[in-house]
């Protein structure tokens, strides 16, 4: 259970975060407080599920204490005593005047399953942007020794996540997040990226004969315009079975109009005439950093739509699946590359609001078969 920080036990009473929830959160519990049997039409919360240590406290204490008599607590206080005596043990700052306002400010205690339901909501977005804030967080940590297999299963934990919602508020068709979509970020430096890349063109030119074996490389894994234009040719004229070096290249990029952002002829011969390695180890090197990028953006949308409290959890649902199903396109040809056999994620456990069975885990299929 969360601890409380240390403040001033007025705190409470004076300051009241501006969120909605914080009111909801207040209005729950004073039902609570005022008619503790109706603790039992209470579902699908916990006390993790409130947005402060003090409510926290308060709930798990309601939750745990025996109900009282209701003749004998509409007489007297002492449950609301042991309530906050238990509550204070996790929650220090905790008064008795804040449990008073509590009973107070409830406009109607029969509407506590509303309340709750409310509360359910927000915890949902809370936990969806702490999911997908590791999920970035891991995309950049470059201490990682297998980047890939890391960065996909906090990819699954956060599709986890988007299964619990799911079952718990089964998203209706066609709501999509009202909010903007971000652009894709920008990597800060990309020098190792294009010269890699560069590598990956050279080889391929002068050994066209093993573009076929990296089919799952696309142009839009290659990080500049130009790098991936070329790579449309070479794979072009590889399946058309036409002659491939430096001349018919740069002759294809022209008819592209790969050359009117000023691109110089002489230094797009110069860079495909300096093979290295691998089509495939450079190939699968650009996949890597594809994959990377795409988790990060991908992370970087449902971050934008769960920070949005106008979204309701059937939009970030919705939202968060789509952008998911970018992240298992990718993974399926990551594993084509690679020669790796996927493990089933495991299926979430059912909830407390079960609905249909719309599962995140089918993403990963329906992006493979839309990539073949």
């Amino acid at each position: 259970m969360p601890h409380a920080p240390e403040t001033d036990e007025d705190d409470l009473d004076a300051i009241a975060p501006p969120q909605p929830v914080f009111h909801v959160e207040q209005a729950l519990l004073g039902a609570l407080l005022l008619d503790p049997h109706r603790l039992s039409d209470v579902t699908g919360i916990a006390a993790d599920s409130f947005s402060t240590a003090a409510h926290a406290a308060l709930y798990a204490a309601i939750s745990t204490l025996p109900p009282p008599d209701p003749t004998e607590h509409a007489k007297n206080t002492k449950w609301l005593d042991r309530v906050l005596a238990t509550g204070r043990k996790q929650a220090r700052g905790l008064t008795a005047s804040y449990v008073y306002t509590l009973v107070q400010v409830c406009p109607w205690p029969s509407h506590a399953p509303a309340y709750a339901r409310m509360v359910e909501a927000e915890h949902a977005r809370r936990r969806l942007l702490t999911a997908t804030e590791r999920l970035v967080q891991t995309v950049h940590d470059t201490s990682l020794p297998h980047p890939v297999q890391t960065v996909l299963a906090e990819a699954d934990a956060l599709a986890a996540v988007v299964d619990d919602i799911a079952n718990r508020f089964p998203p209706r068709a066609g709501v999509l997040p009202r909010t903007a979509a971000p652009p894709p970020p920008v990597a800060p430096d990309h020098t190792e990226a294009v010269e890699e890349e560069q590598m990956l063109l050279a080889t391929a030119t002068a050994n066209p004969a093993d573009i076929d074996s990296v089919r799952w490389l696309l142009p839009d894994d290659l990080t500049l315009p130009l790098h991936a234009g070329l790579w449309q040719c070479l794979t072009t004229l590889a399946r058309r079975h036409e002659p491939v070096d430096p001349v018919t290249v740069l002759w294809e990029a022209q008819q592209r109009g790969l050359l009117d952002d000023g691109s110089e002829p002489g230094k797009v011969l110069h860079l495909l005439a300096e093979p290295a390695g691998s089509v495939e180890h450079w190939g699968e090197r650009a996949l890597q950093r594809s994959l990377l990028a795409t988790a990060e953006h991908t992370g970087r949308r449902i971050e934008a739509y769960a920070g949005d409290p106008a979204n309701t959890p059937f939009q970030l649902v919705v939202g968060a699946r789509r952008s998911l199903a970018d992240i298992g396109a990718v993974r399926t040809r990551w594993q084509h590359a690679t020669g790796t056999v996927p493990t089933p994620r495991p299926r979430p456990a059912p909830t407390t609001r079960a609905g249909p069975p719309t599962t995140t885990a089918a993403y990963t299929g329906r992006a493979g078969r839309a990539t073949r």
